[in-house]
């Protein structure tokens, strides 16, 4: 079969060669981007009198037509044809004739893939932005259910101080914001053309890169024609933003594991996020978590694959550029199901008050509230930190807490120490108190609460 660049070749390559370098399996992805900018571009050439008004509108509705296709699934594309490109000249030319090869008329493979993968990104970051808004929503509205339910909070994973869940919740939520600002200023990287940088030198024929720019609703035109097709920061930047996401919704989704665990208890998962064994006839599974927190190693793959593919390339275009686009399909299909799975397991998992309550009731984690305690009374703080060390040493020797000491033992220890002590080692007392700004006391909260949806609003 002869390729629509094949006049200089004197032979053609066998079918595996044309398989191992073809693109078509994956950029058919961009069908519907690459048919939107050739669009632009053919209105463009018929405006510059570089084709005929009648070749134009020839070639935009034998366009359409192909566009009608493929948002229908009728599209046949061919490994002969390397690339969603060629492959849609080609089914254009069979459309319409030896006119559709006008189409390529003042432009190059080169820009038109940029503009293709501009033009992709662009929609579905704004779409990650609304997928991101939504799990946001999910947690305040759950935070709001919980500003009163007390957990421990931890730091090396051992109970550190009472705090609320809500509060908890809330910490994800504020991650979540600045993931979806650095997605939304992103944009503004993303959304530049390219079109019209030709292979990598511009081109002679008098078009107008400010009118294809402004059919495709781009905000500007590459400066430099050789920037203009080998950069591909808009992509890193893309794949670094949705690595610091997906770190935190496996953050998210550790936590999530632990707490559904025999040891925590703290919630359940609703059964359609969780799965069974297959020899163990008890177990649920929290199998969504943890295929959220897999697939974070996944994206970081990408980026880290995309940053070494352009590490060593000189300017301009380079067919290593070719696998800029699988890493990027696959993130954006990675994050966006990721997304969609964490609205859902969040609405509708359920919360132990009860286990999460008791559990605050019996460890040490209301130490703190006791060393503050004596600092209020005047105690150094570094001596009542000694005190109530000295304190919880005992209770762990004698198997007990706190709140179980008799006022005379703490009496032993410092004659600071009333009857109201018991007051302020309880947990939900601890809790209520904390009402520094940014704190985890119920107030706070509410506060907390209401400047996330003003965020969203």
């Amino acid at each position: 079969m002869k390729k629509l660049w094949g006049g200089r070749f004197q032979k053609t390559p066998e079918q595996w060669v044309d398989e191992f370098g073809a693109s078509i399996h994956f950029d058919k992805e961009l069908v519907e981007e690459d048919i939107t900018g050739s669009l632009a571009h053919v209105k463009m050439l018929g405006k510059c009198g570089i084709i005929s008004k009648e070749e134009a509108e020839q070639i935009t509705a034998g366009l359409n037509t192909l566009l009608t296709r493929a948002k229908n699934n009728e599209l046949t594309f061919s490994v002969s044809y390397e690339d969603i490109h060629l492959n849609i000249e080609k089914l254009l030319i069979d459309e319409i004739g030896p006119v559709g090869g006008k189409l390529h008329t003042g432009r190059s493979r080169n820009d038109q893939v940029a503009t293709d993968m501009h033009l992709y990104l662009r929609n579905h970051v704004l779409a990650i932005t609304e997928y991101i808004e939504e799990l946001q929503k999910t947690i305040v509205d759950k935070a709001e259910e919980h500003v009163e339910t007390i957990l421990p909070g931890y730091t090396h994973l051992q109970r550190a101080q009472p705090i609320s869940f809500a509060h908890h919740l809330l910490a994800y939520f504020w991650m979540l914001e600045r993931d979806k600002q650095r997605f939304l200023e992103s944009v503004k990287r993303i959304n530049i053309s390219p079109l019209g940088s030709g292979a990598l030198a511009g081109t002679t024929f008098p078009i107008d890169r400010s009118f294809t720019a402004k059919e495709l609703e781009f905000d500007g035109i590459y400066e430099n024609s050789l920037d203009g097709v080998s950069d591909r920061d808009f992509i890193i930047e893309f794949l670094s933003n949705s690595s610091l996401m997906m770190m935190h919704l496996s953050r998210f989704c550790e936590e999530i594991i632990l707490w559904c665990s025999q040891e925590f208890q703290f919630i359940e998962l609703d059964d359609a996020y969780a799965t069974g064994s297959s020899i163990m006839p008890q177990k649920k599974n929290p199998d969504m978590a943890e295929l959220i927190r897999g697939k974070t190693g996944r994206v970081y793959g990408n980026l880290v694959s995309l940053l070494t593919i352009l590490k060593g390339l000189p300017l301009a275009y380079n067919k290593d550029l070719q696998e800029d686009k699988e890493g990027m399909f696959d993130t954006v299909k990675t994050v966006e199901g990721s997304l969609q799975i964490f609205v859902g397991m969040i609405s509708t998992l359920k919360v132990n008050e009860e286990k999460m309550e008791q559990a605050t009731k019996e460890d040490f984690s209301n130490a703190t509230e006791l060393a503050d305690y004596l600092s209020k009374k005047g105690m150094p703080f570094r001596e009542a930190h000694e005190v109530v060390g000295t304190l919880v040493y005992q209770c762990i020797q004698k198997g007990i807490y706190l709140k179980d000491l008799s006022l005379e033992s703490y009496k032993e220890a410092s004659e600071l120490f009333e009857e109201d002590l018991f007051i302020v080692i309880d947990p939900y007392e601890a809790v209520r108190k904390r009402n520094s700004q940014g704190g985890t006391g119920f107030e706070m909260v509410k506060v907390a609460l209401e400047k996330a949806k003003q965020a969203l609003s």
